[in-house]
């Protein structure tokens, strides 16, 4: 017995010993910090992080390739937590929250077939892409819903999610679960950025809207006797919905439906209406901001653009200042609209709520006399954005509290051709020029640059050889002039230092390989500067960059295109504005997506748009008819009564109440190919 035990003792000892050794061998240092920040984690394993767990996050966060931000399901109050364990800091971001765009359910719907198979929406697509007509539309099994790891989706009777925004915490897991991704993940900054794309549903007058507002929305709000609320839809895309209201061409009504039956909805009327609500109440309407980065972008020009891309960059949590030459905003709006159809007191009562969205602005303040491109961004601007309007915007400037005889030279070096053409004497050339564009004028305005002192000429077409009609021996002629002619041409970067303009950028339109020229001007043949956002350069630094009265290094580049001419590349291109808008929506939407631009690259990410976007040659499924729908009589807008020219009234009155609800009620609410139907058709 006692051997027994002595044995036991002794072999318990040994094993004690070895599994000792052992631990020393093989011990493995866990970091304080992994156990507090593993701790701290939810441990959902939603894997809204973007890997596969909280175990998984909490290694990345304290190996420093994941921010403390980075658990989507914990929120703030985490990251702040997980910051203070990390000891760094964290910048404010809203929140996501899952959103479908899908309008029509599958009882609702045109379907191909009746489904009664597996309860499971990826099941259900592999035949045929679903019972639905619609080829994007949700198929409504909620798959979403049982994959949803903090249960915030339940299914609705009409087979449409509902997302308690509450219990959302923007892990993704439905969006990546849904097979017809028509779920996805929805917040400020998501929608500001957002161009449509052919796989969501949108309505045929949304996709006409050179703004893309919610048409469908806004409507659906007014019918509902939800004013205020349609006004916040309309201003998710349109700061100055009681201008629109009142001088749109209205291109979304072209596109309505309603005209396979009797005629489009007033669409734009109805936006005025939702306007003229807002002012009749003591405050302003604002939609929803993110929070603050205090990132400092300022806006050259206080017209429709420029006040367009401060309201979407403020929206998006920036702090923007407009500079404006006159000493009044609204550009055009103000001096080439009769007050009898826009009064001034309703521009300035849009442009006050750009204000209230936190927009700072400077007027009389002149960009080549007051400062420039390259002070702005030494004082700390991390953006400068020209949208300086076209040809009437300048003469409206120059008409007002400027000298006629000015000549604008807002970018470095770069000259308006027809400026130039005009007075060739008031230019100072170097010796390397570039001239983009202007076809055989370019050619003659080579010639005169020479007569001015220039030594080395390169002339930039976006067309080919073939298209501008030049023959090999006029081209051999221009050499022998230090005059080189380059084709298939696009711009697409400028730089500089100081105040000098020192490098252009083109790419080659048929192979896409960029090349640079070096150059002191550049003359451009348009009616307008480029709408060009600068920033420092990020390619080189200064010899003397460290003192402050050395010159900084910037480079111009321009926003993403309209989608509509997503495709082009470069300055001229098709589809560019090379003067004036041709309507003030359309300066909106080009407000919009300099923002979009803007907030990018401050980011260090390329402004473009989605391959799927809807474009000009995107093949969206649609309708040429309807069917089973009631005629309805359109409201007609009431025109002013007064005989006396002396006595102001506008010429449009507006729509009453009645009037609205009752063309509200006319909207169809279509969906991709969906629309309501009249149970008395």
């Amino acid at each position: 017995m006692i051997e027994a035990l002595i044995t036991m003792g002794g072999l318990g000892a040994v094993i004690g010993v070895v599994l000792a050794t052992a631990s020393k061998i093989f011990y493995v240092f866990e970091d304080p910090k992994m156990l507090e920040i593993k701790d701290a984690l939810p441990g959902a394993n939603c894997g809204g992080c973007g890997l596969p767990g909280c175990a998984a996050n909490a290694e990345a966060i304290v190996a420093g390739e994941k921010g403390a931000d980075s658990c989507v399901a914990g929120g703030a109050d985490l990251a702040h937590i997980l910051a203070e364990i990390m000891g760094v800091t964290v910048e404010a971001k809203e929140p996501d929250i899952a959103a479908s765009t899908c309008t029509y359910g599958v009882p609702g719907a045109d379907l191909k077939y009746i489904y009664n198979g597996m309860s499971n929406c990826r099941a259900v697509t592999l035949l045929s892409g679903g019972m639905k007509v619609c080829t994007i539309g949700r198929v409504g099994l909620g798959s979403c819903a049982k994959a949803c790891p903090f249960n915030a989706i339940t299914m609705k009777e009409n087979g449409l999610p509902s997302v308690d925004e509450q219990r959302c915490t923007g892990c993704g897991v439905c969006e990546n679960i849904c097979p017809k991704h028509i779920i996805t993940l929805s917040s400020v900054t998501r929608r500001i950025m957002r161009e449509y794309t052919t796989d969501e549903c949108t309505t045929p007058c949304q996709r006409a809207c050179p703004a893309g507002i919610n048409i469908r929305e806004y409507i659906k709000q007014i019918s509902l006797g939800n004013h205020l609320k349609a006004v916040q839809v309309i201003k998710e895309r349109n700061p100055f919905p009681a201008v629109i209201g009142r001088i749109c061409p209205r291109p979304c009504e072209n596109e309505c439906r309603r005209k396979y039956i009797d005629e489009p909805v007033a669409i734009n009327f109805l936006k005025r209406y939702a306007a003229d609500v807002e002012k009749e109440i003591d405050h302003k309407i604002l939609p929803f901001k993110a929070p603050a980065t205090h990132r400092k972008i300022a806006i050259i020009g206080g017209g429709v653009e420029g006040l367009s891309t401060a309201f979407f960059l403020a929206r998006l949590g920036h702090s923007p200042m407009v500079y404006e030459a006159t000493p009044n905003l609204g550009g055009l709006l103000r001096y080439a609209i009769s007050v009898l159809r826009l009064p001034h007191e309703i521009l300035d009562r849009d442009i006050e709520g750009i204000f209230e969205m936190g927009v700072n602005v400077q007027t009389e303040k002149i960009l080549g006399r007051d400062f420039t491109v390259s002070s702005l961004l030494k004082e700390g601007f991390e953006s400068v954005f020209l949208a300086l309007g076209g040809w009437d915007s300048r003469l409206s400037r120059l008409g007002g509290t400027r000298n006629e005889s000015d000549i604008e030279e807002p970018i470095p070096g770069t000259i308006l051709l027809m400026d130039f053409i005009k007075h060739p004497d008031r230019f100072s050339l170097k010796s390397d020029i570039v001239i983009v564009g202007g076809g055989e004028l370019a050619l003659e305005t080579a010639g005169i640059c020479k007569d001015n002192g220039a030594k080395n000429i390169t002339i930039l077409f976006r067309s080919s050889m073939k298209t501008r009609a030049l023959d090999p021996e006029r081209l051999k002629a221009l050499a022998q002039k230090n005059i080189k002619v380059i084709f298939n041409t696009g711009v697409v970067r400028l730089s500089g230092e100081g105040d000098d303009l020192q490098e252009l950028q083109y790419v080659d339109l048929d192979t896409l390989s960029k090349y640079a020229i070096p150059l002191h001007n550049l003359l451009i043949a348009s009616g307008r500067f480029p709408g060009l956002i600068f920033q420092r350069s990020e390619t080189g630094t200064s010899e003397s960059s460290e003192t402050a009265e050395a010159p900084l290094l910037w480079e111009g580049l321009e926003p993403y295109k309209r989608p509509a001419y997503h495709k082009e590349t470069g300055l001229l291109a098709q589809g560019d504005t090379l003067t004036d808008f041709q309507g003030t929506i359309h300066a909106i939407g080009a407000g919009r997506r300099a923002a979009a631009s803007i907030h990018l690259l401050m980011y260090g990410i390329s402004p473009t748009v989605s391959e799927i976007v809807v474009a000009r040659e995107s093949d969206v499924q649609n309708v040429d008819h309807v069917e089973a729908v009631a005629e309805g009589v359109r409201q007609i807008m009431p025109l002013s009564d007064a005989k006396d020219p002396s006595v102001f009234q506008e010429i449009e009155k507006g729509f009453t109440e009645e009037m609205a609800d009752a063309e509200s009620k006319r909207c169809l609410q279509c969906g991709l190919i969906c629309y309501q139907h009249s149970g008395n058709a």
